[in-house]
């Protein structure tokens, strides 16, 4: 029997690279291939799928909070880490740019073998946990993504070199923000770079985190952490 892609959510994480956030901010964006299953020719942050051997993967740090606390909740028992390692592992394939730190690491997963061979071992330091969004019902494919919020400076890879990408994105470039409009988004990525782009210049992670709860039943705006803004007006 052919799995049903449409009614499964798979867990996924995604970088949000700012750079000059003080001065002209810019973002990391690429193309999706016109045959993509998933959002065609739409641009897009490097960003995928949570895969099995994240789970496994050794972090240089474990992460600040309060990102580990957000993380956690509403969700598996310890993915934070995890979601932590596929966000690095999927901005090094879709861009070839690294977030990590030198270290001698063995016996790397498959998945992991190329980033490892250039001598890093992966570090979420400067990840900041800044939204999260399930895709609604009814789609091609359904994800539950978490959005990490990156400076530039955090690399360790010239970020103009994008000679070590697959070719999963196009045309990856740094867009001006107040040019972002112009090209064609995703409405969720949209609503994502006005959330970033109302903080900057701060990169740091909020104390609560948007949340676009789509299932089956219902679409619900929650927050992870804090107040919601609604419980304030209405003094709950």
């Amino acid at each position: 029997m052919t799995e049903d892609k449409s009614r499964i959510i798979r867990d996924a994480a995604t970088v949000v690279l700012i750079r000059d956030a003080e001065t002209e901010p810019r973002v990391l964006m690429g193309q999706r291939g016109a045959k993509a299953a998933f959002m065609p020719n739409k641009f897009v942050f490097p960003g995928g799928a949570l895969d099995g051997a994240d789970w496994h993967v050794p972090l240089a740090e474990a992460g600040a909070e309060p990102c580990r606390t957000r993380l956690g909740e509403e969700a598996s028992p310890g993915i934070g880490p995890a979601l932590l390692a596929a966000a690095i592992r999927e901005l090094w394939e879709e861009t070839g740019q690294i977030l990590g730190e030198p270290g001698d690491w063995r016996d790397a997963p498959e998945d992991w073998a190329d980033f490892a061979a250039t001598g890093h071992v992966p570090s979420p330091d400067g990840l900041a946990f800044v939204f999260r969004a399930i895709t609604p019902p009814g789609r091609t494919r359904r994800f539950d993504a978490r959005f990490f919020l990156a400076d530039a400076k955090r690399l360790k890879t010239d970020p103009d070199d994008f000679s070590r990408a697959c070719d999963e994105l196009s045309a990856l470039q740094w867009i001006p923000l107040a040019q972002v409009r112009d090209f064609d988004l995703p409405f969720v990525t949209q609503v994502v770079l006005a959330e970033v782009a109302a903080r900057l210049p701060d990169v740091d992670a909020p104390e609560s985190v948007p949340f676009f709860k789509n299932d089956e039943e219902q679409s619900r705006f929650l927050r992870l952490g804090g107040v919601h803004p609604m419980d304030a007006v209405m003094g709950d």
